[in-house]
């Protein structure tokens, strides 16, 4: 089997665009470069003779503190502490911490567990070719930065390597659906698959709130009630969220330019359907059935 290219650098001058666009998104305090704009402007130069430029380009923040990626991304304060104090099951708190002791464990490409769930990655996504190396330029093919993709799991650690195997088992189908660009009418410059799984994984540990000790809003309070009746709820939250993000950007016929609105808009609707009170288990959600298609 043969690995298909697919174009994913965009021109010098739209890149440019690109990138001053997503600085704009950040805020000037947490901005740890604002004092030596002259080097961003060489290292963006220099970026351009890379394959993986476009990655680079949706994870420029992955590099940075968390207050930072949280710029990038549009995500909004909590205003209220309305739902802070909501009484939670024995089983409902446990799994809550559980899934935040998730979020503090980083990739260690030095860990064998580590490294055989890197491969097993691949070996679901391309079953018919050997990866010669972990350390190998075959990882751009799936919309990692370049030949290491350890170097990007240091936003989300472990868990967005986790989210991706799980999505990769539970639902094949859809996973190389989207792996593999396979439904509707795409883009010229199509977001990197890989990296677009690790900004999923962050996106959803801040809509629910897992830096916290407990959710302050309603669709978090709900989320730790669907938790408790099922423990792998945040994983197959996951699935439907990578699917409604790929719709959207179906159906906004989107470029790379919009990756960052279109995935705001992803974590604006899967609030909306957190919040419906009919809501008792993660596949309840009507954008579950996204995941069948």
């Amino acid at each position: 089997m043969r690995l298909r290219h697919r174009k994913c650098i965009p021109s010098c001058s739209s890149h440019h665009k690109v990138f001053l666009s997503v600085l704009q998104l950040v805020d000037e305090d947490d901005y740890p470069w604002r004092h030596n704009k002259k080097n961003i402007l060489e290292w963006l130069h220099k970026s351009l003779t890379r394959k993986s430029v476009l990655a680079q380009c949706i994870t420029t923040a992955m590099v940075g503190p968390r207050t930072w990626i949280g710029g990038i991304f549009g995500i909004k304060r909590s205003e209220s502490n309305k739902y802070a104090d909501y009484k939670y099951t024995s089983v409902q708190e446990t799994r809550y911490q559980k899934l935040r002791e998730r979020t503090n464990i980083p990739f260690d490409e030095t860990r064998i567990e580590h490294q055989k769930a890197l491969s097993e990655l691949w070996n679901l996504a391309y079953p018919n070719v050997t990866l010669t190396n972990l350390i190998s330029d075959q990882w751009k093919e799936m919309g990692w930065q370049g030949a290491n993709p350890s170097t990007d799991f240091r936003a989300c650690g472990f868990l967005s390597l986790e989210n991706l195997l799980f999505f990769a088992k539970t639902f094949p189908a859809a996973f190389r659906r989207l792996l593999l660009k396979q439904p509707g009418k795409r883009a010229e410059w199509e977001y990197p698959f890989a990296i677009a799984g690790v900004n999923i994984s962050f996106m959803l540990t801040q809509m629910l709130e897992l830096y916290s000790v407990k959710p302050r809003s309603l669709h978090g309070v709900n989320f730790v009630k669907i938790l408790g009746e099922d423990d792998e709820a945040f994983d197959v939250l996951y699935c439907i969220a990578f699917a409604m993000m790929d719709a959207q950007w179906l159906a906004m016929h989107a470029s790379y330019m919009e990756f960052n609105e279109v995935l705001q808009i992803t974590r604006t609707q899967l609030e909306r359907e957190l919040s419906l009170d009919d809501i008792h288990r993660v596949r309840d959600l009507p954008a579950f059935n996204l995941l069948h298609h």
